[in-house]
């Protein structure tokens, strides 16, 4: 009886470790009617060839060589070259049939390729688990499908026969090749009957091992979460992996602190490490920022390594908002950082400079309003009016 919990389609990893156990749809019906077609192509098709091949064959047989008399070795080869002969007509014919097997198989699961299915299950061999395998629902549907195609064939091959019934007689009286024709014919129409039957079977059987396959491996919303959970790994392991990545940043962030033309901060709240490359013929760029007690270490690290520290609260609340490390200064603070840089160039060659007063547009800083999205809003509004 199927799991009520069970009603969430399986999800393609769930298929794809099925498949890889060995469990893929597969329709019996469907190999039965190819190989049924196989053969009445073979009936109407390669038949009168292989009774001409047979007929020779039996003919060779009954006659012996005066050779093959007289010399053991002349015998032996004689018999071989029959073997020989009617062996190649089996193993042709096996070939064809082993492949229509296959393809039958391929068409509905398709090809894959696995050793577990053959492994040894000692489980399988408790005879107290194998009566329960054998009245399970699953088996006993099977058995009821095959008596019913069974049942379903062999009428319509009974109401060919009786329809043709009479022709039979016919048959008795005609020459040994007319009849063998006519049997031939016959059993050709019959087997044409059987595989109408066979055809409309295997359409309901494929469409339904399909739903039955993807029925089997329905999961619980329990198992869904477990596995999105193994794909995606746990929240803990996400957490400890972004936590160790944010100490990594943080650790490069600090090692470019000493290399930083200037320290602008807020003197409690906020700093942010400014870094010009002339060479690189680019916008200032922040090497590092942070706040509260970051921030304090930005700091104490500036001062350890010479680099000015500049109090400009409007500058370094519009820095640390907008920009993110490693990133350039926007286009409209350009004014207030060129204007820090030259404090600082200046203070290089002379000592004892009087900061300037540094002023950032107010839509720039958080504290009049300044937050990113409404610089986004402020900047479409533009835009919108410019067009």
């Amino acid at each position: 009886m199927a799991d009520p919990d069970r009603n969430l389609p399986a999800s393609a990893r769930k298929i794809s470790k099925a498949r890889a156990d060995g469990n893929v749809p597969r329709s019996r019906d469907l190999g039965h009617f190819v190989s049924m077609g196989l053969a009445t192509a073979l009936l109407f098709t390669a038949m009168p060839s292989l009774g001409g091949y047979a007929q020779h064959l039996l003919a060779d047989g009954l006659s012996i060589p005066r050779a093959a008399v007289l010399s053991p070795d002349a015998a032996l080869q004689h018999v071989a070259g029959l073997l020989t002969r009617g062996l190649m007509v089996v193993l042709i014919t096996g070939a064809l049939f082993m492949t229509a097997g296959v393809v039958s198989n391929v068409a509905l699961g398709g090809w894959n390729m696995t050793l577990k299915a053959v492994h040894p299950n000692f489980g399988r061999l408790n005879p107290i688990s194998g009566l329960g395998r054998l009245f399970d629902k699953q088996h006993l549907v099977a058995t009821l499908k095959a008596v019913l195609l069974s049942v379903a064939v062999g009428f319509a091959g009974g109401l060919y026969l009786k329809a043709h019934f009479a022709e039979l007689g016919g048959v008795l009286g005609a020459a040994l090749p007319e009849g063998l024709a006519q049997v031939g014919a016959m059993l050709g129409g019959g087997l044409l009957a059987m595989l109408g039957v066979l055809a409309a079977w295997a359409l309901i059987d494929v469409p339904w091992q399909k739903k039955q396959f993807l029925d089997r491996l329905k999961m619980t919303r329990e198992e869904v979460k477990q596995e999105h959970k193994d794909a995606e790994g746990s929240a803990e392991v996400k957490g400890k992996i972004k936590q160790k990545m944010r100490e990594i940043a943080r650790r490069r962030m600090m090692k470019a602190v000493p290399a930083a033309d200037i320290v602008v901060m807020n003197p409690t709240h906020y700093a942010v490490a400014l870094k010009y490359d002339q060479a690189a013929a680019g916008a200032p760029r922040v090497v590092a920022k942070g706040t509260d007690r970051l921030a304090m270490r930005i700091r104490d690290l500036a001062r350890d390594a010479g680099v000015p520290v500049l109090e400009a609260p409007p500058l370094a609340r519009a820095l640390y908002t907008h920009v993110e490390i490693d990133a350039e200064v926007p286009a409209q603070l350009f004014a207030a950082v060129a204007q820090v840089l030259a404090w600082v160039y200046q203070l290089r060659r002379s000592s004892g400079l009087a900061p300037p007063d540094v002023q950032v547009p107010p839509e720039l800083d958080p504290h009049t309003g300044g937050t990113k999205a409404d610089v986004r809003r402020r900047a479409a509004e533009r835009r919108a009016a410019q067009q």
